[in-house]
């Protein structure tokens, strides 16, 4: 019993080797994260300035940008504020969420696959 044992461990560094070799030709095409949309949801209460303000300051929007995103929120009811990476996108929905919270307002902002 005690020589199958140490033949079993020779197999097993050998079967590591070959594991390193296939780990190595799959590790060539990295993959590309996955991307969310942040979506941001119109309210009747939220000044149209402090929309405008918010997508300036969390989305680095000019003022025209900011203008023409926050119109059609407005219009339609929802627009998209950027596409991220999950982490990302969701930091951002919290930073608004919260901000918008420390101003009493009702904004609404939200994440989806993109």
């Amino acid at each position: 019993m005690g020589g199958e044992g140490e033949d079993g461990g020779g197999d097993r560094g050998t079967d590591g080797d070959q594991e390193v070799g296939i780990a190595t030709k799959t590790r060539a095409k990295p993959k590309k994260p996955s991307q969310f949309k942040v979506l941001m949801l119109n309210d009747d209460y939220t000044p149209m300035e402090f929309v405008v303000m918010v997508l300036k300051r969390f989305f680095n929007m000019d003022l025209e940008q900011a203008t023409r995103v926050m119109l059609h929120v407005h219009q339609k009811g929802v627009g998209v504020c950027g596409i991220f990476p999950y982490e990302i996108a969701e930091t951002k929905v919290n930073q608004v969420m919260d901000f918008a919270r420390q101003n009493q307002h009702p904004l609404q902002c939200t994440l989806e696959k993109a």
